[in-house]
């Protein structure tokens, strides 16, 4: 409770640290730079309370104070005027204060803005180009208008069906325009008027007809140049590009919003790769990292996926022990696995001929399936697609069986990989269970078992398919002979963390892994030594994958995040 929270300042232009202060405790909770960028004020969370001023120029504080009366909560919101550079507005749980900067006598004074009995909590404020006024959003769903310089409440709008999931953030567009983003993923203008009776003003703040739905909770809105277009995010991933005239929008960019649990390429085409996570499954373009499909299943955990070799079918595992292959193209769900484990299905890898699919479940068995498509008598079907001599023009649904030829019962915890040879008569699984297992695929016995004082994450074959690779959360890196399951060598692999993903070239000089300790290496088989390290990754790695060209590395982390890494060029080769 007790540990402090960094702030840091970055040079924009240097791209290098700048300043660094440390004063508030657990947590920053917003920051705002004044009109210059002489000062920075800095919000802190609710187990500090306080409010500060820092001196960029000189790299120090100025001064602070507790943010909030004792009468009110949590402070939550942070804006600086943009014309006084002494001036900065703090608002939150029943709180709204103006402060006004003392810099003779190092002090900053607040005034307490008078909403009547309005009570409200705010998370976002805007302040007008001219510092007459100031926005406010609260999680009601309305929109306070509040007097700068009488510390007022003005309006209220809407007055009634307000937004639901409350205001998230406020942008001022112009004199006169207000863009207000929502809970519940909807951007709407708004038009502040002053309208004039005598001597007496009535401000107003009025819906126009402009209003788009997006996906998701709105987090940000940034304006390019004086507003012609702007950029609004999402707390699902997604970068939309407004146009304000017309108010269209395009998705610029999107990823992942939860932990990427798995990443493969087609057979031998490295511009699309496939990734999942919690509720979907997404193909990207590599080349200009474009999303080209999305799979929703809601409220599902994909755990493993891999694509058939002749890129039929997309085969995923889920949380709620169901195997799903999906059209690639589409999307379209192709057929389902009921029950194909117990507590979720963690690991798969389909053989060549695209017809047997191999799994690994939560409760540790291994099961072989048996994909057979039933053909219509009145249709030429070949995995759900029509053949060209068909004329008929509508979609026709394929009929798939499923048949469970094998289960195998060695492991007595969870399977974390699979990994099959290429002439697909024999597999290897790696357990949480402190086990790697080769399976023969013809007599679905067990040829031979690796121990080690690990809970093993990753396996891979040596291009030869004499040796495995191996590594879990132990940090050591295991060569094994397949054909006794003894020790070549161990490496130290990582200091820090588990290692969970590793892949290697297809001549088998180089491989790559990622974990825990967030950093992407490099090493050279033989010699087991690191060539290159890649920084970048700020959660832990969950998997990687070299591409079919052997030119690039595509890493994926708890955070959503997806990296796309050159191949650095080892003894003249990529």
């Amino acid at each position: 409770m007790g540990y402090k929270a960094t702030i840091i300042v970055w040079s924009f232009e240097k791209k290098e640290k700048y300043a660094e202060f440390v004063l508030h405790k657990v947590k920053v909770q917003a920051l705002s730079f004044s009109r210059n960028s002489s000062y920075l004020a800095s919000l802190g969370g609710q187990d500090d309370g306080s409010v500060v001023i820092w001196s960029v120029p000189k790299k120090e504080a100025v001064c602070g104070s507790p943010a909030q009366p004792q009468s009110a909560g949590v402070t939550l919101a942070l804006a600086c005027a943009n014309i006084s550079e002494n001036t900065f507005i703090t608002a939150g749980e029943n709180t709204v204060r103006v402060w006004s900067l003392d810099l003779e006598n190092r002090k900053i004074r607040p005034a307490d803005c008078n909403l009547g009995q309005v009570k409200r909590t705010i998370h976002c404020l805007s302040v007008s180009h001219n510092d007459e006024i100031f926005f406010a959003g609260t999680t009601t769903g309305d929109v306070l208008t509040i007097s700068m310089k009488h510390h007022l409440l003005q309006v209220i709008a809407p007055e009634k069906n307000g937004f639901s999931m409350g205001v998230t953030t406020l942008k001022i567009l112009g004199e006169s325009m207000l863009l207000v983003g929502s809970g519940d993923g909807v951007v709407q203008e708004f038009c502040y008027t002053v309208r004039k009776e005598g001597k007496r003003c009535f401000p107003t703040l009025i819906k126009t007809n402009k209003m788009k739905e997006l996906l998701g909770k709105v987090t940000a809105i940034s304006l390019r140049g004086e507003g012609h277009q702007f950029f609004v995010t999402t707390d699902k991933c997604h970068l939309y590009r407004f146009n304000y005239s017309d108010f269209s929008h395009e998705l610029v960019k999107t990823c992942h919003n939860a932990a990427v649990n798995d990443i493969k390429f087609p057979y031998k085409y490295s511009d699309l790769f496939v990734t999942c996570a919690y509720q979907d499954i997404r193909v990207f373009n590599k080349i200009n990292q474009h999303e080209l499909l999305r799979i929703n299943i809601p409220n599902m955990t994909c755990y493993c996926i891999d694509i058939l070799r002749d890129g039929a079918a997309i085969i995923s595992g889920w949380d709620d022990s169901k195997i799903r292959a999906f059209y690639p193209e589409t999307g379209r769900l192709m057929y389902t696995i009921q029950n194909a484990h117990k507590k979720g299905v963690t690991a798969l890898c389909t053989t060549s001929t695209c017809d047997r699919i191999i799994s690994g479940g939560g409760e540790g068995q291994v099961r072989v399936w048996d994909i057979r498509e039933a053909q219509p008598a009145n249709n030429q079907l070949h995995r759900g697609r029509l053949k060209l001599t068909d004329k008929s023009n509508s979609i026709q649904n394929s009929n798939y069986s499923s048949k469970l030829v094998a289960a195998m019962y060695e492991h007595t915890n969870a399977v974390s990989c699979i990994q099959i040879s290429r002439d697909d008569k024999s597999c290897v699984s790696a357990s949480a269970d402190s086990t790697c297992i080769v399976w023969c695929l013809e007599t679905f016995r067990r040829k031979q078992v690796i121990f080690s004082n690990t809970l093993f994450r990753c396996v891979c074959y040596h291009p030869t398919e004499c040796q495995i690779i191996t590594s879990g959360t132990d940090r050591k890196i295991g060569y094994w002979e397949v054909y006794d399951g003894s020790l070549i060598r161990q490496l130290d692999g990582s200091r820090t963390g588990s290692i969970n993903g590793m892949d290697i070239t297809d001549d088998g000089n180089t491989f790559v892994t990622g974990g825990n300790d967030k950093l992407v290496k490099v090493w050279k088989y033989n010699e087991g030594e690191i060539t290159h390290v890649g920084l970048g990754h700020t959660s832990p790695i969950t998997r990687l994958h070299i591409s079919p060209d052997q030119k690039s590395i595509v890493t994926v982390s708890e955070d959503g995040a997806i990296y796309i890494w050159e191949m650095p060029i080892i003894n003249g080769t990529n």
